[in-house]
């Protein structure tokens, strides 16, 4: 198997996932927005980020949601905190589980950290549960 066909598969893997965890619709829009500036960063992340490392089988999308949310969160990276807390929807990680993700943030990473990672977690899961309400109204 070549490289390309290699590279073709792993980013064919890498958009399945992106899109199992993200949803479509964010997929989508991120699709929309990409430019020829932007286009060789999404490709890399594409492929290495969900085709390489999110498909691998030896975790659940569950336990990478967790790492994944914990890591964000003691990096300060707060979009993508709240991207990665949207998408336990898709993971099936748990209040709980980021709950303890994020006292293992406090302890290794910072309270600052941890504290400030809390609130974007609470305003996230308070978004979605005003969607998820609106959503059931218009049914």
């Amino acid at each position: 198997m070549s490289e390309s066909d290699q590279k073709s598969e792993r980013h064919a893997q890498g958009m399945q996932t992106r899109r199992n965890v993200l949803g479509d619709a964010y997929v989508n829009g991120a699709e929309a927005r990409k430019t020829s500036f932007d286009g060789p960063f999404q490709e890399l992340i594409v492929e290495a980020a969900w085709g390489h490392v999110w498909s691998r089988p030896q975790w659940t999308p569950r336990m990478r949601s967790i790492v994944t949310i914990a890591l964000l969160a003691a990096l300060g990276h707060d979009e993508e905190v709240a991207m990665h807390v949207r998408a336990t929807a898709n993971t099936g990680a748990t209040q709980e589980d980021i709950g303890e993700a994020l006292l293992h943030v406090a302890i290794y990473a910072g309270v600052p950290a941890a504290n400030h990672a809390i609130k974007i977690v609470k305003q996230t899961y308070k978004e979605m549960e005003a969607e998820a309400g609106k959503e059931a109204g218009d049914a």
